[in-house]
Parts: C-alpha cells; structure tokens; sequence
C-alpha cells in the first residue's frame, strides 16, 4: 500500500515526517521497559512530547530526523528509524547518526536492518552526507548487529558524555560508514 506521505520507502517499510496521531505510539514504545532497556529509564508523557517536538524541529531544521516508520502493508507505525544530527563532546562528533527503537512486536522480523539499509542511502544519496555514526551502549548486542549488517565498522568505546549521571549506560561502543565504504557494502 503506497502512501503519499512517506518520503521514501523500502520493500516493507515507508518513512515519514511525524504526526499528531504517532504521539501515543512513542509514548507507549517508550513507555516500556523492554524497549528502553538499553537507556536510563523510561519516559514520562511530558519526557515523549518533548522527544515528538524535537523529531519535527530536527526534520524542519535539516531534512532528516528519526523518522516515524510504518509498515507500508498496514500502515502500523512500528517506532522510529533514521537519522540526526550529534554535537555532544567526543572524537567523532559532530556527525550524523543513525538510530532506530522499535517496538516489541516489530522486533526479530528485520525491520531495524532493512530500515537503517534505507536510511543509509538516503543519507547517502538525498542528503549528501560523506559518513554516518551510530552509538549504542555495550551490552546491546541487537544493534550491534544491525550496525555491522549494514556495513558499519567499530571505532571504539567511549563514555558517552549525556550517559555521565547513569554509569550502568555510559559505556558505549561507536560505529561508522563511509559513504564509499556504503558503496562497495551495496555492491556485495
């Protein structure tokens, strides 16, 4: 099922800006612990309607954001898959990043790889963008995965500066791909 609003799509899934509808998905995928395992805590209503104001800016300011992603077959949106822009103090940023969090019922049907493989080549392509990072922190082996799937290679652990309060999360591994590196990966 094609829908106008989605500004590219892959096989399975469509990406797109974020609407009023998709704050009580956030919410909820935030909301869960087995979803934000990998982050300090949940988030509060107030906490994720900031989070959705920020998507949007990030998207008005720059073109590409986390973008809400659907299944292109129901149109269920699913969670978030895409990129942002990272300032914080380390030796690889500023950089754009790409990330995703989906929630649990989308998990294992290869959603995050097939999604960040998009969000790759509109990076890439649309954008212009030379590399792309990805964080996450140590014990997430689950994105790990999809980081050395789509190509990326680590280039090491570090504290991350926004993680200083949670010790438990600090610790994160950072990922990169450059953009002949995203070509050759393509190729295979």
């Amino acid at each position: 099922m094609k829908n106008k609003d989605y500004l590219f799509t892959s096989k399975r899934l469509g990406f797109r800006q974020w609407t009023a509808k998709d704050r009580k998905v956030l919410e909820v995928m935030n909301a869960d612990k087995e979803v934000m395992k990998h982050f300090p805590k949940t988030l509060t209503k107030e906490e994720n309607k900031a989070l959705f104001e920020r998507l949007k800016h990030h998207f008005s300011q720059r073109q590409y954001t986390y973008f809400a992603t659907e299944i292109l077959a129901t149109q269920e949106c699913i969670g978030f898959i895409g990129l942002t822009y990272q300032d914080y103090p380390t030796a690889f940023t500023p950089a754009v990043d790409i990330g995703w969090r989906l929630k649990k019922s989308a998990w294992g049907k290869g959603y995050a790889t097939e999604g960040a493989q998009k969000c790759l080549a509109y990076g890439f392509q649309y954008i212009g963008l030379d590399e792309i990072i990805a964080t996450c922190t140590v014990d997430n082996t689950k994105s790990e995965k999809v980081m050395k799937k789509i190509g990326m290679k680590k280039i090491g652990v570090f504290r991350h500066p926004n993680l200083s309060d949670f010790p438990k999360h600090e610790e994160c591994l950072a990922y990169r791909i450059q953009k002949t590196e995203w070509v050759q990966h393509t190729q295979q």
